[in-house]
């Protein structure tokens, strides 16, 4: 483990400073690439206009014809929570927009695997709609696109997913990542990309001559369900996002959201009026997550689109409840995952035992809902490329095997499949996905073959600097801004994925150190002079006297007094 600071560019420091931002964010906004104050004004009229994003203009009008002719939609989901949330975001903006008959469709994981397939495009037909929209999907449904076509439904697809080679025959596709699309924001989520439509259907209503200017629906009530799901989706947050986001938290804190989200606020025993992106990253995301990865996602989407108080703390009490039975299967699988992953290791010329360049795992017990958050784990404790299998579950299918894979900086998940798949004709029945995350299906007897073609496709893409695992850091933090204040003004700012929350590291001395709920490491440091407690969670090794931590500013409470703490990440030993 290396702990690197961050270059801060001394100009762009010194220009935010002068333009009145607090010098501390300054300096960690410099650092992250923004050079002007106009990067940090998330004003709505600062958001791309829709206009930019291609299709959008095709799809409007699509939707405001239907709209006019009362046709049926049925919206088709993705069983996450950037699927649920833009489920939400279209089911309600349709409602708003005019639409009278707005229904949806979620697939099962299990039974009906990713996206739209033909037969969930026969069982949109089914249920008497017109038109089919696909959210967070639909870019790779080149044959389930094909039947809803052959079944006489207009088809509008909204994905926020790279495209294969061919693109899906549908009436209108709106994808920031299709050919084309000169759209600056190319790491918009699904939500985003639907609410975007919305924005282009209300202007071209507008058009219309269906409302004005001034008793138009307001859309910008949909933005809590935007941040939440752009959040979760954990894609770039851009300055395009970080808007989207930061209006979503915005009117969160001042209490105007769905009931649905309030109330999964609640379950989560986390105060809405302070909200911040960590909320939901890990507190709300894998609360809808977990219905989609062990039940149903309908549970989610219906907590979403709720308007009955009651019937949302049903809701989400019930996810919850999956929730915690997510995390108990989860545990046990990471246990037995790691068990299989160190059977892999090899001993280095210094004798201490190393991991292989990437990690492939399988049990006939693992569940197929959660290999992708146990591979997240693998990947985080190992810093290897990681894939782990679980049996299909699905009736029929059960030769079959589901993989998830997370991926390290500098490796692309998604091209080491295409590549294997190049290289072995047959062996991946399915695969998609990004740079960090991937998943793909295949037959039992081909494991082997693939497990030993991703090795190599990893020993050839993957030197030693990229295998070094690495923590990128804010630096020393002075002494002046170690207070419980400046905590709540960092954590109420935009961080996430490409937007790194601040980590500060530097050495300090090791007053002491015990054990506290036998796995957390509870720590008295002397932080440039001063004392100062610290925690590292998760970790139970002890620390040498004087050692240099990455760490995290916090504050918590003690007899109504607020008191900064340091929640360590890592050290350089």
């Amino acid at each position: 483990m290396k702990i690197f600071a961050r270059d801060v560019p001394p100009r762009a420091a010194w220009a935010l400073e002068q333009a009145g931002v607090h010098p501390l964010l300054a300096r960690l906004y410099a650092a992250r690439g923004v050079s002007t104050r106009d990067e940090l004004d998330d004003g709505l009229a600062r958001l791309l206009p829709p206009t930019a994003l291609k299709g959008t203009q095709d799809a409007a009008v699509l939707l405001a014809d239907a709209i006019r002719d009362g046709k049926r939609m049925c919206v088709v989901a993705d069983y996450d929570c950037d699927g649920a949330t833009a489920c939400a975001v279209a089911v309600r903006g349709l409602r708003l927009l005019g639409a009278q008959h707005v229904g949806y469709l979620v697939p099962d994981r299990v039974v009906d695997g990713y996206g739209l397939t033909p037969p969930i495009a026969q069982r949109v037909k089914d249920s008497g709609a017109e038109v089919l929209i696909t959210v967070d999907n639909g870019i790779a449904s080149v044959e389930g696109v094909a039947t809803a076509n052959a079944l006489g439904l207009q088809v509008l697809v909204t994905d926020h997913h790279l495209p294969g080679a061919q693109l899906p025959a549908a009436s209108v596709i709106v994808n920031p990542n299709q050919p084309g699309c000169t759209f600056d924001s190319k790491s918009m989520a699904g939500v985003g990309v639907m609410f975007y439509v919305l924005l282009a259907l209300r202007s071209e209503l507008r058009a219309r001559g269906i409302f004005d200017q001034a008793a138009q629906p307001r859309l910008d009530a949909l933005l809590p369900l935007v941040a939440l799901g752009t959040v979760a989706d954990v894609v770039k947050l851009d300055v395009n996002n970080r808007r989207l986001v930061a209006q979503g938290l915005r009117r969160i804190r001042a209490g105007a959201m769905p009931v649905g989200v309030a109330a999964l606020f609640k379950a989560a025993a986390r105060d809405a009026r302070v909200a911040t992106t960590f909320d939901f990253g890990f507190a709300l995301g894998p609360r809808i997550n977990a219905a989609g990865r062990l039940d149903d996602m309908t549970l989610g989407i219906e907590c979403l689109l709720s308007d009955d108080p009651a019937r949302a703390a049903e809701l989400a009490q019930r996810l919850d409840g999956i929730n915690r039975e997510r995390r108990e299967i989860e545990g046990g699988m990471r246990e037995q995952a790691m068990l299989i992953a160190e059977s892999l290791f090899d001993e280095d010329a210094d004798g201490q035992e190393q991991p292989p360049p990437a990690i492939v795992v399988f049990d006939p017990d693992f569940h197929e809902g959660v290999v992708g958050i146990v591979a997240g784990r693998l990947k985080d404790k190992l810093h290897r490329p990681t894939f782990v299998f679980a049996a299909s579950q699905a009736p029929g299918k059960e030769h079959e095997l589901k993989g998830s894979g997370r991926s390290i900086p500098g490796f692309h998940l998604r091209d080491a499949l295409d590549l294997v798949a190049k290289r072995h004709p047959g062996v991946l029945s399915r695969f998609g996905g990004h740079a960090m995350a991937a998943g793909c299906t295949l037959d039992e007897e081909h494991l082997a073959t693939f497990e030993e073609a991703f090795m190599q496709v990893a020993q050839e893409w993957l030197d030693a600097a990229t295998l070094m695992r690495r923590i990128d850091t804010d630096g020393p933090l002075a002494p002046e801004y170690r207070r419980a204040d400046l905590v709540d003004t960092l954590h109420a700012e935009v961080w996430g994925q490409g937007f790194a929350p601040p980590m500060f590291s530097e050495e300090v001395e090791v007053l002491s150190q015990r054990l506290v709920g036998e796995k957390h490491l509870a720590l008295k440091l002397r932080h440039q002079g001063q004392p100062v407690d610290g925690i590292w969670f998760g970790h139970t090794e002890p620390l040498p006297a004087r050692v240099k931590l990455a760490f995290r500013l916090d504050a918590d409470e003690w007899q109504g007094v607020k008191r900064v703490r340091f929640l360590v990440e890592a050290a350089e030993l």
